[in-house]
């Protein structure tokens, strides 16, 4: 009989969320370790107050579009006591921040489930996305949890991630 190792290290179990994202009306994943602290840093972001608030907000998951040089000249940058819009700032008007919650399926699925399950779909200015139909999720999802993924159904997080609620294209 063979025992296990005492010290080997079990293998995590790799965690997603899903859901229906709205924008692109198809399935998106997300890495549920880390979900809904982006969606929390994304909320604060898009509920500052001034630019100088949402100028100190640091973020760990995601990138802080006021703070990463989104602004295109420092000089006709609003001053910290200016009421801030999230839509005023250019990444989020044309529509780079957030990013597409349903490009990180590319990163996250499986790469034999992506080409059965997922379209090939591009955006003119994001670039490519997993297009993958919300009619095929019991299969899809079948699969994931028969490779030892553990994926649960979050459609509020996976737009929150998406930028819905504040994003002009929303």
């Amino acid at each position: 009989m063979i025992s296990p190792d005492p010290d080997a290290v079990p293998t995590p179990t790799r965690r997603l969320v899903y859901g229906h994202a709205q924008l692109h009306d198809c399935l998106a994943f997300a890495d549920a370790d880390t979900a809904a602290e982006e969606a929390a840093e994304i909320e604060a972001i898009a509920a500052a107050r001034t630019w100088g608030e949402a100028r100190r907000l640091d973020t760990r998951h995601i990138g802080n579009p006021v703070r990463d040089g989104d602004e295109d000249d420092e000089a006709r940058s609003p001053s910290d006591d200016a009421a801030f819009d999230l839509n005023d700032v250019p990444s989020v008007r044309e529509g780079d921040w957030p990013p597409m919650v349903t490009a990180r399926a590319l990163e996250l699925l499986p790469s034999d489930l992506l080409a059965r399950y997922a379209g090939a779909a591009n955006t003119v200015f994001n670039g490519p996305y997993a297009e993958i139909p919300v009619a095929r999720e019991a299969e899809l999802v079948a699969e994931l949890r028969a490779r030892q993924l553990e994926v649960t159904r979050d459609d509020h997080l996976i737009n929150l991630l998406d930028g819905r609620g504040f994003s002009p294209l929303a």
